[in-house]
């Protein structure tokens, strides 16, 4: 986590520790100059204002007036804000059979994000099942098979073009009949159309409703953390679209602007569930919101 935070660290703690080092006392301009710094890292303007009045709050009651203390008061405000409401950081599959539908744009991991997902569930000795249910996009269903053959797990696939909720529909009769613990689904990817995107999933859904009620329900959505903005934009979509439960955030390693991990999990109050700090198939990580802010602190 560290690692793969280096450049968000850079982006943001640091530029803090500067700033703070060359003033003598704390005063507006000061904190004009933090809260330029987490909007520039895509913490989001409305996350940002939340943060700076919260640390001017506290800087009035406990009187502090050595701007040095205000980087612990950071570390602290940070970590309220990820851990301020109920949620549950961890992917819910328990009890068995699960199903695990993959929801995001096309190109922001998603594939990539099944297919560890299924190699880590293999490796704990739970029976997996995948579904290319994304079958629009050229390639996705080779992509994912050739995942799933890394993983040692099965595929459920159609031809490409195929309705998505057909195979959705077949993966689910084949989870019954092979006594599946995880059913992990890849849904379509396309965000051209926002009325299409909701007419796909809901249908999806109603299959999922239908013939698999009793399965244990969690559904990610995948976005890309370089894209900042952009992804809260996408998040606010699906969110319309279906009832997210857990968000999964890529390519953190290769983005200073990390600070979006805030704004999506502030602004859409959705707790993120898994991080993607590198490209091997062991660095999709749990998300730990504690990990998360020592990691952006530490040295």
């Amino acid at each position: 986590m560290k690692k793969g935070l280096e450049k968000t660290r850079k982006g943001i703690t640091e530029k803090v520790d500067n700033v703070l080092k060359s003033y003598k006392k704390i005063d507006e301009e000061l904190f004009e100059e933090l809260e330029e710094i987490l909007i520039t890292a895509d913490v989001g303007v409305n996350t940002t204002l939340k943060i700076i009045e919260d640390l001017k709050d506290k800087v009035r009651e406990r009187k502090i007036e050595d701007p040095s203390e205000i980087n612990n008061l950071l570390k602290e405000e940070i970590t309220e804000l990820l851990t301020d409401y109920e949620t549950n950081n961890k992917l819910d599959l328990e009890p068995a059979p699960a199903i695990l539908l993959v929801v995001g744009v096309n190109g922001v991991g998603k594939t990539t994000t099944i297919g560890k997902l299924a190699h880590r569930f293999k490796s704990e000795g739970k029976k997996v099942l995948v579904a290319a249910g994304d079958t629009f996009r050229a390639a996705a269903i080779e992509q994912l098979s050739e995942w799933c053959n890394r993983a040692g797990v099965d595929i459920i696939a159609n031809k490409e073009g195929s309705d998505p909720a057909a195979v959705i529909f077949d993966a689910i009769q084949a989870a019954k009949a092979r006594k599946a613990d995880i059913l992990i689904c890849d849904t379509a990817g396309r965000l051209h159309n926002k009325k299409n995107l909701m007419n796909e999933l809901n249908k999806i859904f109603r299959i999922v409703d239908r013939e698999y009620s009793e399965a244990t329900r969690e559904v990610l959505l995948v976005l890309d953390a370089t894209t900042g903005q952009n992804a809260i934009m996408q998040a606010r979509t699906f969110k319309e679209a279906c009832n997210i439960t857990g968000l999964a955030l890529t390519k953190l390693d290769g983005t200073a602007k990390g600070g979006v991990v805030l704004a999506v999990q502030s602004e859409l109050k959705v707790p993120v569930k898994l991080v993607g700090v590198g490209e091997g198939i062991e660095d999709l990580q749990d998300f730990d919101p504690n990990n998360f802010v020592d990691a952006l602190f530490s040295e």
